[in-house]
């Protein structure tokens, strides 16, 4: 994993920011009517599902509460011109993102006990719990530079939430396919998106040669 310090903002940064984080935005929506909304709805592709959730609904409220304040809480605790001006309310945050984690992960988990989901499931929710705790223990030490990468990986994980969902309309995609498939699709999910993440963290370092 990389330790090299964060590039300095800039006006590429920043558009490049503001570009990242509209389309997340724009992702998740879509995602929200497609599955949430049509799931409400009782549309015909969800109907096994949507029951199972209704039977799933003491875990799966929780599950879904800390989830959704991780999703919300990651723009505003990303933000540099946030983060200077309300340092106290950042950590405040911080901390209550942590626990939305560790309660999103176990609920999560629950959810899955005695499913074929479960490998995916469990390995999503640990891979969430290890970067977002790598992160706090980097804050705790003043190791900023390192916290911020490590957080970047928690939201990677935290957003494969909505990226998974994305296809969830296309009648062939793997979430309809069985278990199994869905946990192989998890994994693949949140392994990517961490890699993802490390690529960008090191961009500047794979593009350009030290003289």
């Amino acid at each position: 994993m990389a330790t090299s310090t964060l590039p300095a903002p800039s006006p590429a940064n920043s558009r490049f920011k503001t570009i990242l984080w509209v389309s997340l935005g724009l992702t998740t929506l879509f995602v929200f009517i497609t599955s949430e909304v049509l799931l409400v709805t009782d549309y015909p592709m969800y109907h096994a599902y949507r029951l199972q959730v209704i039977a799933d609904r003491g875990l799966l409220v929780p599950h879904t509460l800390c989830g959704t304040f991780a999703l919300l809480a990651g723009p505003l605790q990303f933000s540099s011109r946030f983060r200077q001006r309300h340092l106290k309310l950042h950590r405040i945050l911080g901390r209550m993102y942590f626990l939305s984690v560790i309660l999103g992960a176990f609920t999560g988990i629950a959810l899955a006990a005695g499913r074929p989901g479960l490998p995916g499931t469990a390995m999503q929710g640990t891979a969430w719990i290890i970067c977002t705790t790598a992160a706090v223990i980097a804050a705790r030490n003043r190791q900023i530079a390192v916290h911020r990468q490590w957080m970047a990986r928690s939201y990677a994980v935290t957003f494969t939430f909505v990226s998974s969902r994305v296809l969830n309309l296309v009648p062939a995609y793997w979430s309809h396919l069985g278990d199994v498939l869905s946990a192989v699709g998890v994994i693949a999910f949140t392994l990517v998106s961490i890699l993802l993440v490390d690529l960008g963290l090191n961009w500047h370092e794979l593009t350009t040669r030290r003289t």
